[in-house]
């Protein structure tokens, strides 16, 4: 196949207008390093994501597809000197492959084994590579699949199905053994969480704000760090109070989350707060004057709110921030900690499995399930026979 020049770095007029096409999908695609990506993708990358954002493609979905895109772009880039090709040759596809999965083993004794050092290092001044060893076989997969579905939506044909691929990421795999962590070492259960928000103690808006998203998060069924993150004002819809025998009544809100990660196309899933998170809530819509658009915004250092919605990965910084605030380990704790901590408390607290999904959103009663057996087993009969 005859491969063209090398593509030139495109003008600062080109890239101002790629910035200014990419804010204007924003408010449905948060994304960092803005300017970066507008270097980065071409015109049909942009209008590519333009087109799926019309098209109504869900938020998340988006968010991970356009990370995949640039970080395919960028080791394009950096190991053959090109954009992505479209329709991409079989001999690309399998020289990914061996630049993300490859023995360690072999490395120490071949050092052109795997990805090349200066593709490597390219990578890493770009912030796209963090740690150090060959990528998880499912991240490879997932980039792969992107990669597979945007020559697809283009209506062109790849090799993503070809033998010499599906063997070699079964060999690769088999040679790069890793194993399975969870997302968060530890789940934020109502104990934690309780010594989290107890580091928000002052009326200032940092302290305001980060309490509501702690409260919001976990009561809401431990909401994903997207989810948080993008949520608006316009989703939130006040409900009668709940009545409480020999007390006041407790506020209620619902949260309409619109189509999610595991619900279909059209749906419009909704969660339910009560009580304490309600007024958390509240408390940060007064003080940070916020009427319509992003619920949870970036504040400066001079104490003004952002218009803009706080990127995803803030929820899991201010997670760990607070930990460290209590006293806690902050490598032990991320974001997903309250999605996994509202089942483990809600397991601990006797709360039905079914009653617990609805509120957490989850579809796969497996998966929701493990959380529960956890729990069970650790303060069950069988674990203390000894006792």
């Amino acid at each position: 196949m005859t491969r063209k020049p090398p593509i030139s770095k495109p003008t600062d007029d080109v890239v101002t207008r790629r910035v200014e096409e990419l804010d204007t999908i924003a408010a449905v695609l948060p994304m960092e390093r803005r300017d970066e990506l507008a270097e980065l993708l071409t015109d049909q990358d942009v209008e590519t994501l333009r087109h799926l954002v019309n098209e109504g493609m869900g938020a998340n979905t988006l968010r991970a597809l356009t990370s995949d895109l640039a970080y395919l772009q960028a080791w394009s880039l950096a190991s053959t000197g090109l954009s992505l090709p479209w329709p991409a040759p079989e001999a690309l596809l399998l020289k990914f492959v061996a630049h993300h999965l490859w023995d360690p083993e072999k490395r120490l004794s071949d050092p052109a084994h795997g990805m090349p050092p200066d593709v490597e290092e390219k990578l890493r001044v770009q912030g796209f590579l963090r740690t150090i060893g060959p990528h998880a076989p499912d991240t490879v997969r997932r980039r792969l699949a992107t990669w597979s579905t945007l020559t697809k939506w283009r209506g062109l044909q790849g090799a993503f199905t070809s033998p010499a691929l599906k063997s070699a990421i079964r060999l690769s795999v088999r040679a790069t053994p890793r194993p399975r962590k969870r997302k968060s070492a530890k789940a934020l259960t109502g104990d934690i969480l309780s010594k989290l928000i107890a580091t928000c103690r002052t009326d200032g808006l940092h302290d305001v704000r980060d309490k509501a998203i702690l409260m919001v998060a976990f009561a809401s069924g431990g909401r994903r760090r997207s989810e948080v993150a993008g949520l608006r004002k316009e989703q939130l819809t006040a409900e009668d109070p709940i009545p409480v025998d020999g007390s006041s009544s407790l506020p209620s809100l619902s949260i309409h989350l619109g189509r999610t990660k595991t619900s279909g196309a059209g749906s419009d899933e909704v969660v339910y707060l009560t009580g304490r998170p309600v007024d958390a809530l509240n408390a940060w819509l007064k003080a940070g004057r916020i009427d319509k658009g992003s619920v949870f915004r970036a504040i400066d250092r001079w104490g003004n709110v952002s218009a803009r919605a706080l990127d995803p990965k803030a929820i899991s910084d201010i997670v760990k921030q607070r930990a460290a605030m209590a006293g806690l380990d902050p490598t032990e704790f991320s974001a997903h900690g309250l999605r996994s901590g509202y089942l483990t408390e809600a397991a601990n607290r006797g709360i039905p499995l079914p009653e617990a999904m609805e509120q957490s959103r989850h579809r796969s009663v497996q998966q929701a399930s493990e959380y529960y057996n956890h729990a069970q087993r650790r303060s069950g009969r069988a674990s203390r026979l000894l006792d």
